[in-house]
């Protein structure tokens, strides 16, 4: 039953997913490739924290942080991913409201604390760079533990803060989702009164969160910048760069993909867009984050490979 009358309103109880083709053929020829992506997602992120718990090399902060996110990039593909590739065998996409709203909230949570995480990362490279001497004290185990829980504390913010608005949504009646996952913003165009308020402060929160975590990777890669131009020695620049490149990378692809969606009008992009770029940051980025750290990152590729030699030779 889609929805319940009560009296002169009507109670959402489920909602119907639209999903990203209703192309018969194409939706085949997608489960087979977010399924694949899926498998390389765990797989890759499963074997990067391992490696990083079992080899001594990489018990570092900038490690520590990288754990963190790779257990991230699991969860947040895990929230949309299986059941968006049941949706593409199943004849009808449907979803419980309760379902629904806890698929809204951890999305949320598990998205804000990768943008945390990824600050957490920024604020560790300035530190090694800006201020070596101080790195080991000023990056303790006390400080990356409190730099964690900040980390998810936002990320619960930014969740049940969503969780909240859509149980005070008004809907009355139409349930069909135009996305492939339950997202706000879809959710929000089902209402039948004024939302601006319920809406104004759900985009405060999240405009918030985002903000002071862009500003925190701004500013310590501005610092770090300018000490790596200060730097006499073109090996010392380098090798300076060159420690950054990876979490570089991992930041330009999860902010320029968020930032498309959540920050730019709508008036810029169809609602088509909007499924393919989610795909991209829900689905493909969390695949692609180990593949980034280890490709480019020495010292994961050398604890690597005294992990494959010890398995090889005991």
């Amino acid at each position: 039953m889609d929805s319940l009358l009560d009296g002169n309103h009507t109670t959402v109880t489920e909602f119907i997913l639209l999903g990203l083709t209703h192309d018969p053929a194409l939706q085949v020829i997608l489960f087979i490739i977010i399924l694949c992506i899926y498998l390389m997602t765990i797989s890759g992120n499963l074997c990067t924290i391992l490696l990083i718990r079992l080899s001594s090399l990489i018990h570092h902060p900038m490690y520590f942080f990288l754990s963190h996110l790779a257990f991230t990039d699991v969860a947040l593909s895990t929230t949309v991913t299986p059941n968006m590739l049941v949706n593409f065998l199943a004849d009808k996409n449907t979803i419980p409201f309760h379902a629904c709203a806890f698929q809204l909230c951890s999305a949320a949570f598990f998205g804000a604390v990768e943008y945390f995480l990824l600050a957490a990362m920024a604020y560790d490279r300035f530190m090694a760079i800006c201020n070596p001497l101080l790195y080991s004290a000023k990056m303790s185990t006390q400080v990356c533990v409190q730099l964690i829980t900040v980390a998810y504390a936002g990320g619960l913010l930014n969740g049940c803060t969503l969780y909240l608005c859509v149980y005070v949504l008004p809907l009355c009646g139409p349930n069909r989702v135009n996305h492939f996952f339950c997202d706000f913003a879809p959710l929000v165009e089902l209402s039948c009164s004024d939302v601006s308020v319920l809406t104004g402060v759900a985009s405060s929160i999240c405009g918030f969160l985002i903000l002071f975590t862009v500003l925190v990777v701004v500013f310590s890669y501005v610092y770090i910048v300018i000490t790596i131009l200060k730097m006499r020695s073109t090996e010392g620049r380098h090798k300076a760069f060159s420690t950054c490149s990876s979490h570089l990378s991992a930041v330009t692809l999860y902010y320029g993909t968020t930032t498309f969606i959540y920050v730019l009008p709508k008036s810029l992009y169809s609602t088509d867009q909007n499924k393919v770029i989610s795909v991209f940051y829900m689905v493909v980025i969390p695949m692609l984050n180990p593949l980034i750290y280890t490709l480019r990152n020495k010292d994961i590729k050398e604890a690597l490979k005294r992990q494959m030699g010890r398995k090889v030779f005991s």
